[in-house]
């Protein structure tokens, strides 16, 4: 009777865990989306054989007043010890919303650099830009990660317009 009650206990354990894993926001998938499907290929997916990205983003509505900006990183080490970081305004038109990628670097945990982040691809914009990264990638450190799959990624969307610097060049 005890091994039916610590296999039933496991069990409810394990679907509990299960059932509390957190599924990405939807803001961070459509911040993917265009991470993914645009022609720069942000996330280096046509070099990679990645079926799955590991991603932590902060939503910031306080540093830029009047502005919404959406931090997003592509762990691609273990452990998040490296991968990319992408700034990214938002604007809405109508029922749409349009992600701006507006910088973008890759950075690893090292005693070098600011804060133990290193940038090994550093972003536009001098050290006032890496300071405003490594602030965010440490808020976002704090947070649930989200594995979302490539393949859900490069579905287009209706209710989503993805722009980039490198759009204008």
């Amino acid at each position: 009777m005890k091994n039916i009650c610590r296999a039933i206990l496991l069990l409810s354990c394990l679907s509990a865990t299960v059932c509390a894993q957190e599924q990405a926001p939807k803001l961070l998938r459509e911040a993917a989306h265009c991470l993914a499907a645009k022609e720069q290929d942000w996330l280096g997916l046509r070099s990679s054989t990645a079926t799955v990205l590991s991603l932590g983003y902060l939503d910031d509505t306080k540093s830029y007043p009047g502005e919404e900006v959406l931090y997003v990183v592509d762990y691609t080490g273990h452990g998040r010890t490296e991968g990319l970081v992408f700034t990214i305004f938002l604007t809405r038109q109508d029922r749409r919303r349009i992600f701006d990628i507006q910088n973008n670097a890759k950075v690893v945990r090292s005693k070098e650099g600011i804060e133990g982040v290193d940038f090994v691809e550093p972003p536009l914009g001098g050290t006032g830009t890496q300071e405003d990264l490594v602030a965010a990638i440490k808020r976002i450190e704090r947070q649930p990660r989200f594995e979302l799959r490539v393949k859900d990624l490069l579905r287009p969307s209706d209710l989503t317009q993805c722009e980039s610097y490198a759009d204008r060049k």
